[in-house]
């Protein structure tokens, strides 16, 4: 069984439109969770403050900050990182293939920010997409 790798990302939709916050691709779904968890919370700590720096740890990229009108969608955001069940449950999502997702509302401005991690198989995708194309033709300086 071939190693998969792991993209995480988090995204931000409003009136119909999506904007990706941020993301990063990582070998180990541990790694990607524990990205997520730190964006989960540093997306609901930063409500109404400055945020901290991005994370030097791997060269990952934190996300954009949000600015959530409500404090419900802070408070799922902090629950989620918190509760070890979620984490046990996104984890298990992730070694059986699925996409582990957990999506927050901000109903005062119908403002949606979705954190999801899926599974990828980088290795065998380049390899299939170099099989089915050729290679350009080599062309030598006239």
């Amino acid at each position: 069984m071939r190693n998969q790798d792991y993209v995480a990302a988090v995204t931000v939709t409003a009136a119909g439109r999506a904007l990706r916050l941020g993301g990063v691709a990582l070998p180990d779904r541990r790694l990607v969770l524990r990205w997520l968890r730190r964006q989960a919370l540093r997306l609901a700590d930063g409500h109404g403050r400055y945020l901290p720096p991005a994370a030097p740890w791997l060269g990952a990229r934190d996300v954009r900050p949000v600015t959530f009108h409500g404090s419900d969608a802070p408070e799922a955001l902090r629950a989620w990182a918190g509760d070890h069940g979620s984490q046990d449950h996104a984890m298990s999502a992730l070694e059986s293939g699925r996409p582990a997702l957990l999506t927050v509302v901000d109903p005062f401005v119908g403002l949606r920010v979705t954190l999801g991690a899926w599974p990828v198989d980088l290795c065998g995708w380049a390899a299939e997409a170099s099989a089915h194309h050729a290679a350009p033709p080599r062309t030598e300086g006239e």
